[in-house]
């Protein structure tokens, strides 16, 4: 039986690099029984058929796991924007942030295409509230080199809204790459989506990187979220007024006393970090206990 990582999950078949071979494997029937399904970054166990292709055995304990990306056990989630077309909103960031810390992944803000708008003021809201922040330029090279040690020897996940440029930056990362990229829309200033699977690339940094279907704000509303009491922790920079509201059970969305609204009015916590926070803390409180727990034993 040999050891390896899921590169990429396509039409049934799972491909395993055991690290000096990808090995197309069918998944065995007891994973379907289990109601587990190996996901792209899962080390696994398989077993190597005569034929040159694999049957995987077993799927190893995972460090977090995503749906939207489908990838598991990731080190660093690169959240891809822009404040040129399409300028991305920063609700988009501020919910893949708090998924990736409820899943205890790391979260690193790459403002992509300064060459045609700084990124300056989207770069700021980020650097406050404590997250590395990165401003590039796939068209340029601009901050590529800065982009390629913070990924070196992890493995990580590129995600972002439609056209923000995820696949263009992974090209301009490796020369070999020819990923496929998509034309912005002029009419609805919005990308189209180019990458239609998860794959882990191998870069010659030593990272394992994914390039992950773009999303639009509909689909943001379909991913998992944390419960509406876990929310605030996955707020950084809310952690030093934790505790100090009037009251115990504070909210934090307009309860009088409250700390991190202060803060909020200080200008220690941007306001649209807030907003974020309180859009995704109604979300969160209307998602019924018998249906969260119905998601979770999907």
């Amino acid at each position: 039986m040999s050891e390896g990582v899921i590169r990429k999950a396509l039409s049934g078949f799972y491909y395993v690099d055991d690290g000096a071979h990808v090995v197309a494997c069918r998944a065995r029937g007891k994973h379907r029984h289990a109601g587990l399904s190996p996901l792209v970054g899962d080390r696994v166990r398989f077993t190597p058929l005569e034929n040159g292709a694999g049957a995987l055995d077993e799927i190893l304990p995972r460090k977090n796991e995503f749906y939207r990306p489908a990838v598991a056990n990731i080190d660093l989630l690169v959240v891809v924007a822009s404040q040129a077309v399409p300028v991305t909103d920063p609700f988009l960031i501020d919910r893949v942030a708090a998924i990736a810390a409820a899943r205890g992944c790391e979260t690193l803000v790459c403002v992509n295409k300064c060459d045609l708008e700084s990124g300056d003021e989207l770069a700021a809201i980020y650097e406050k509230a404590g997250f590395p922040t990165l401003r590039v330029s796939a068209q340029t090279g601009e901050g590529l080199e800065e982009l390629r040690q913070a990924i070196a020897g992890r493995v990580c996940a590129f995600t972002g809204n439609s056209g923000v440029g995820k696949s263009s930056i992974l090209n301009a990362l490796e020369v070999d790459f020819d990923l496929a990229t998509g034309e912005i829309s002029d009419k609805l200033g919005r990308g189209r989506h180019t990458t239609r699977h998860v794959e882990l690339f191998r870069l010659s940094c030593g990272a394992l990187a994914a390039d992950t279907p773009g999303f639009s704000s509909f689909d943001v509303d379909k991913m998992e979220l944390a419960r509406k009491e876990e929310l605030q922790y996955a707020f950084r920079e809310f952690a030093p007024y934790l505790g100090e509201c009037r009251f115990q059970d504070c909210a934090h969305v307009k309860e009088k006393g409250c700390a991190v609204l202060a803060a909020v009015k200080a200008g220690e916590i941007a306001p649209t970090r807030h907003q974020s926070y309180v859009r995704l803390y109604e979300q969160a409180k209307a998602i019924p206990d018998w249906e969260r727990k119905r998601n979770e034993s999907l």
